[in-house]
């Protein structure tokens, strides 16, 4: 049990050393990709016509956003005009990867996955939008945006990179590491015979909440306990695209018939990718790993800084205001940062807990009626 537990520690230790280096890069371009190309700009391609489901799929690609995070983004592309397929493009596309995924999926499976992620991420986005637009056909009508634009700075770009990100996937990638380590500590493999370990991936991905970075560690751990390179593929690009949340979502924002070709579609788009992906993996002979070996003084150095960013998130301590308002709906710290940035634009003085849902404030009528205004529901907790 001692050697048990020692595996664990170890193979933890070492998912987090591996990912490290090739994460903060991927952090840092994350930063200047959300600053540069912000939602203001998606938002006026995504309206009428099969080209705005394309644009909505390339678009999400590169964005970092999570399977929860993407969930208000969605929601404001839609109240802005957004056709209900480009809004679904956008919802797959966007959390299955990202810049800093991308990177991250180099870091542990190596520049295959990390090049076949993103194009069947995309694939997928163009097909469940497409299928939209023929089974479920509504378009939107571009609109005001009346979301003011953030100021495009390299500071800014600092700050959602190395603060509002890490706060985001800060969570799910230690579980997901965790996951992993005690994964790849296992003494047997699975070995489990096609097609029994897509089933098994998709039947774990579809309701399990894990963003498109916290689901690499449990992908790389599946892969070295036996499941194909496609079981593989299936749980990184189904695992973050769907969740009961995210589900929910889409079944009471854009109605019952495009939950079922949202559900549908993505599930049988996983199955044909890993087909796909098994195909091309044994016919070229491929193999996992990379071919440049990052030195390990350098990865024990990254290992510690994105350690200690990650680490203050969750200690920075939070001022204490009089009034407290519960927002049931703030789920993530997109939630979190515009309600935020509403606040001080009204010069109203707060501080945040998103883990409780709590906003403390000292003006609690104008930060109700902010908080509103913001798209979230606000409730004054009495004390």
């Amino acid at each position: 049990m001692i050697e048990f537990v020692k595996n664990i520690v170890y193979n933890i230790a070492e998912l987090w050393k591996d990912i490290a280096f090739y994460l903060l890069i991927g952090m840092f371009i994350a930063g200047i990709i959300h600053i540069y190309l912000g939602q203001k700009f998606i938002t006026k391609h995504l309206g009428k016509g099969k080209l705005s489901i394309i644009k909505a799929s390339i678009f999400g690609v590169p964005l970092p956003v999570c399977s929860c995070g993407v969930i208000p983004i969605a929601s404001s592309l839609r109240e802005d005009g957004a056709s209900r397929s480009a809004t679904l493009s956008f919802m797959v596309s966007t959390p299955t990867t990202g810049i800093d995924s991308i990177f991250a999926t180099y870091s542990l499976l190596g520049p295959i996955f990390a090049i076949f992620r993103p194009i069947f991420a995309l694939f997928a986005g163009i097909v469940v939008g497409l299928a939209s637009y023929l089974f479920d056909r509504e378009e939107g009508e571009a609109k005001h945006i009346h979301e003011e634009e953030e100021k495009k700075s390299f500071k800014n770009a600092l700050k959602y990179a190395f603060e509002e990100l890490p706060a985001d996937i800060g969570k799910w990638l230690i579980i997901g590491i965790i996951a992993g380590g005690v994964i790849a500590s296992i003494p047997y493999n699975f070995n489990f015979i096609y097609p029994y370990d897509f089933l098994v991936a998709l039947f774990i991905s579809l309701p399990l909440y894990v963003c498109a970075t916290g689901s690499i560690p449990i992908a790389a751990a599946l892969f070295q306990k036996g499941f194909s390179p496609g079981a593989v593929l299936i749980f990184l690009i189904a695992g973050p695209a769907t969740n009961t949340i995210t589900l929910t979502f889409v079944r009471y924002k854009l109605g019952g018939k495009s939950f079922y070709i949202y559900l549908a579609t993505i599930a049988s788009l996983s199955l044909f990718a890993g087909a796909i992906f098994n195909f091309i993996w044994s016919g070229f002979n491929l193999s996992a790993g990379h071919p440049y070996i990052i030195p390990d003084w350098l990865k024990i150095v990254s290992a510690i800084i994105l350690a200690v960013i990650i680490a203050r998130v969750y200690v920075r301590k939070e001022k204490k205001y009089p009034y407290k308002i519960y927002v049931p709906d703030m789920s993530c710290s997109h939630c979190k940062a515009k309600i935020g940035k509403e606040l001080e634009k009204a010069k109203v003085a707060y501080s945040i807990s998103l883990d409780k849902k709590i906003v403390s404030v000292e003006d609690v009528e104008r930060a109700l009626n902010t908080i509103e205004k913001a798209g979230y529901k606000g409730i004054r907790k009495w004390e």
